[in-house]
């Protein structure tokens, strides 16, 4: 385990950025898995409430176009899942954007700059992520779930499987959104080798 910590650390020093794309893959990976966990316990929760027969329409963009558009029934009877959906979908991934800000921060980036400032524009790109992230779910959502749920007759099964790979594709356009972002956010100052070489010049 030393000789693979110590040829990591050579490799780090050498090719920061691309042991930071490295590390941030790995870290999405985990916090994928983490993702697809959450969104079936959540839905399922929020599927046995009236939520489920609770239509979701918000930001109406053009004619008869909505950012966050969600039409009330289940998904396997041609509903779009509701206010239930909705919920389950930001109440999973909120729960996964503040595991993944401290671990992007402390593991990835191992920023030492203000926190809280780093918070605010992580928040900020969350939301204007979220807005888009949801708008090309308009686009791909539904024809996934008529795929796998009434055209290949997989029912049940079909939406569990739609569930994931509308997750992932949610979870791909983050990454390749979020990493130039924390590059940007989490930076590292380096103070200690500034102090460092304030005393050489000192002395």
């Amino acid at each position: 385990m030393s000789r693979i910590s110590e040829r990591w650390a050579t490799f780090e020093h050498a090719h920061p950025t691309s042991a930071q794309l490295i590390t941030f893959a790995g870290l999405n990976i985990g916090i994928t898995v983490l993702q697809l966990i959450m969104m079936p316990v959540f839905k399922w929760i929020l599927g046995t409430t009236e939520l489920i027969d609770t239509g979701f329409r918000a930001f109406p963009v053009g004619s008869g176009y909505h950012i966050f558009d969600y039409v009330a029934g289940a998904l396997p009877e041609g509903g779009g899942g509701g206010l239930a959906y909705f919920l389950a979908v930001q109440a999973t991934l909120a729960i996964a954007q503040v595991i993944n800000f401290f671990a992007q921060r402390n593991i990835t980036f191992k920023s030492n700059t203000n926190p809280w400032w780093a918070a605010l524009w992580y928040t900020l790109a969350y939301v204007i992520i979220t807005f888009g992230a949801a708008a090309l779910q308009n686009f791909y959502k539904v024809p996934v779930y008529e795929l796998l749920i009434t055209t290949w007759g997989m029912g049940a099964a079909g939406e569990a499987i739609a569930d994931v790979a509308t997750m992932l594709i949610n979870a791909l356009l983050s990454c390749a959104v979020f990493f130039p972002i924390f590059k940007l956010i989490f930076r590292r100052t380096d103070t200690d080798a500034k102090e460092a070489e304030s005393i050489e010049q000192t002395a």
